[in-house]
């Protein structure tokens, strides 16, 4: 069950329709014209210069991925170069798209997708709607997801792209400064994979007091946990475990329940700023990361929301909350 590897030189960034042309048009120019047959006089259209677009770049810099966000609130010309596909990229594109409509205002946000890809957009929250019908002599469904109201604060500009940092882990001092950075990047959202809540780790005062910091910071925080066996962490008052009983409006903690998910060795942190931190044995603490890594970001996350969806609340968390 190890995710296989997955290359993270690549970035997600906001683009000109008028200055980023050439890059938007050569990748869905390859993807839509070329191999799915579109007729080239129907893939640019009227909607094309008051959409906001996205680019995704490879570590040199040449477009590999594409998509936009139209003013009638749908998301659509999401193309990936095939050297590029199942590394991630899609998803980031997506994420950033979601992120665009969420701080735009947007109550929801639709879609036609390609008969194949439906899964792909439905693992992203989307639900179809409606019959299926042809574009472009392409089957599609209309797909939509609603979208969380952004508060207030949340409205502001959107912020720019973090420098990427590498992370080298080798002892717990590094750990604790890699989860410390990761952890003061964070706005709204954590996910933490761990196989017994790593006490040396999460449970002292820095990483616990911006944890906490994360799960005040309004209606949004979302703080997830998946831990293998929490009976030590409740036996030894693992201090994570209370601050998630006082907030757990917040912070949710859930058991895998399936052999395959019991099996996974590693360990890992992600946060909303699209860094994260990987240990390939949860045991140890050697590892690496990054503050930005789009791909492995997105790599980690579709790989915790599977286990989490699969996991359930801990009869043991169960008997401290009573």
């Amino acid at each position: 069950m190890t995710p296989p590897t997955i290359r993270d030189d690549f970035r997600v960034e906001p683009a000109s329709w008028d200055a980023d042309f050439d890059d938007l048009r050569s990748v869905r120019e390859q993807v839509f014209v070329v191999e799915q047959a579109v007729p080239r006089e129907d893939e640019i259209d009227e909607q094309d210069p008051t959409s906001r677009h996205v680019v995704a770049r490879d570590g040199d810099g040449r477009a590999i991925g594409t998509g936009r966000l139209t003013t009638a609130r749908a998301i659509g010309r999401v193309a990936v170069l095939a050297d590029w596909r199942g590394r991630g990229v899609g998803q980031a594109i997506m994420r950033v798209l979601l992120e665009q409509a969420r701080a735009l205002g947007y109550p929801a946000v639709e879609l036609h997708s390609q008969a194949h890809a439906i899964p792909f957009y439905a693992a992203l929250g989307f639900r179809t709607e409606g019959e299926p019908f042809v574009e472009c002599g392409i089957p599609h469904q209309t797909m939509r997801i609603q979208l969380e109201p952004v508060a207030a604060r949340e409205q502001a500009p959107l912020a720019p792209i973090p420098e990427a940092r590498t992370l080298v882990v080798e002892d717990r001092e590094q750990a604790l400064a890699a989860i410390g950075e990761l952890l003061a990047d964070a706005k709204y959202e954590l996910a933490i994979y761990t196989r017994d809540l790593d006490a040396a780790l999460f449970d002292v005062a820095a990483s616990l007091d911006a944890i906490k910091r994360v799960a005040l910071s309004g209606r949004h925080a979302r703080i997830r946990v998946i831990v293998h066996d929490p009976r030590k962490a409740v036996a030894d008052g693992h201090r994570l475990v209370t601050l998630a009983q006082r907030l757990s409006s917040a912070i949710a903690i859930r058991t895998p329940v399936e052999e395959q998910d019991l099996q996974y060795p590693a360990a890992f942190l992600l946060n909303d700023r699209r860094g994260y931190l990987f240990r390939p044995l949860g045991n140890r603490l050697d590892g690496e990361g990054s503050t930005y890594a789009p791909g492995r970001h997105a790599q980690l996350t579709a790989l915790f929301d599977q286990i989490w969806e699969r996991s359930a609340p801990s009869e043991d968390l169960r008997v401290l909350a009573i």
